[in-house]
Parts: structure tokens; C-alpha cells; sequence
């Protein structure tokens, strides 16, 4: 989990990342649990980064816009855009 962004930006800190996470699950009527089993990943992971807490690697925001059948793009964003 990243808490904050390094120098050379790998790491986005949780102020800067946006997410859509929530809207496009509850818009296809899913469960954070039913979500949680399609991506392969804990109840509580999906909850973390809904409300976010969590920034999740780059595996799991693929997965995560595979599953919900949305862009990685729309899923998630940078603050201000």
C-alpha cells in the first residue's frame, strides 16, 4: 500500500487518486463481496478502496475495470481531471 508519492512518482499518493469504484459496482447491482470473488481479492480490499484507503497496484485496477466491464480510465483518475 502506498501512502504517499515518491520522487520519481511511482507511487500516487491517496489525495490524488479518484475513484469510481463504488458507482460502477452498485450501477451493475453487485456486492462488494460478489466483486471481491470475481476479482480475486478480500471483501475488505474492495471496501478499502472504495472509501479510499487503499491504492491498489495496477494488477488489481485491471482486474478490477475487467470485472465491472469499464475502462481503467473510468474507474480511476487523477484529482483535478
Amino acid at each position: 500500500m502506498c501512502a504517499s508519492a515518491s520522487s520519481n512518482g511511482v507511487c500516487t499518493s491517496l489525495a490524488e487518486l479518484m475513484n469510481r469504484v463504488r458507482e460502477a459496482r452498485e450501477a451493475q447491482g453487485l456486492t462488494q463481496a460478489e466483486l471481491a470473488d470475481r476479482v480475486g481479492v478480500s471483501r475488505k480490499t474492495i471496501n478499502t478502496v472504495e472509501n479510499a484507503v487503499f491504492v491498489p497496484s495496477t494488477v488489481i485496477a485491471l482486474k478490477l475495470a475487467r470485472a465491472l466491464e469499464e475502462p481503467v480510465e473510468r474507474l480511476f483518475s487523477l484529482a483535478g481531471e
